[in-house]
């Protein structure tokens, strides 16, 4: 069957940090609670953002995507040693700069392939989309970065309620289409084997997993003793315009 529709991921997957999330995050700490061991604020990163996803999915609750950003801030400084009472005094000045560096270029950059590819696929007739478990900052990150004309639909979990792997957020893509189309005339491209591979696969569609060789690599979301056995993996979107040609 012929491939009409490419959907992608996007952070880890078109777009990156310009550098990793928690630099940037003690880049913006410092000046408020001095320099935090950078093993100790990466790891508190990953482990905030985790629980906070799981208690509040998609972005859901009273205070919306700044309320929800604010809590893993928070526990990301005190899960790194951060004095707490400084992290209090100190939010109100720090989330607020976070989350204006999170919403353009100064905290992402496509990846070198992104462009040429979604270019690519557009001269072969084939239509791309995104999909992404993110708020709506995204819009204002894919505009700056000059990508936005190559999507349709942008799909964020904050504005339709609804997170990867729920098969609903894949169908949506098809709904907004000018051309009826099949869900297996269409392939998802991620880097999460749960969210976006499994998910994808779930909904209907082809899926391909992004696993970027060498030092992009860094940001993937692996899962420790995930089991790729069976799983079409591409490394990177390269990759996935030559699957998509075959």
């Amino acid at each position: 069957m012929t491939i009409r529709l490419v959907t992608f991921d996007a952070l880890h997957t078109l777009i990156t940090p310009r550098l990793p999330i928690y630099v940037q995050y003690s880049q913006t700490f410092a000046p408020y609670l001095g320099v935090l061991e950078p093993g100790r604020l990466r790891q508190s990163f990953k482990v905030a953002l985790k629980q906070v996803q799981k208690d509040q999915p998609a972005y859901q609750g009273n205070s919306g995507a700044e309320g929800w950003w604010s809590e893993v801030i928070k526990r990301t400084a005190i899960g790194a040693g951060a004095n707490p009472q400084a992290v209090d005094s100190s939010l109100p000045q720090i989330v607020p700069s976070l989350m204006e560096r999170f919403s353009s270029r100064e905290g992402y950059k496509l990846f070198h392939d992104s462009l040429p590819v979604l270019r690519r696929l557009r001269k072969m007739n084939i239509r791309t989309a995104l999909i992404s478990n993110t708020d709506t900052r995204m819009r204002s990150v894919l505009e700056d970065l000059e990508i936005t004309p190559y999507l349709d639909p942008i799909l964020l979990s904050e504005e339709v309620g609804i997170e990867k792997p729920d098969a609903e957020i894949f169908r949506l893509a098809f709904s907004t289409q000018s051309i009826p189309m099949e869900m297996q005339e269409a392939v998802h491209v991620g880097d999460e084997l749960g969210s976006d591979y499994d998910g994808a696969r779930a909904a209907g569609m082809h899926a391909l997993l992004l696993r970027r060789a060498g030092p992009e690599s860094g940001g993937e979301h692996k899962e420790e003793g995930e089991n790729l056995q069976g799983v079409q993996v591409v490394n990177d979107l390269w990759g996935v315009l030559k699957w998509v040609e075959q």
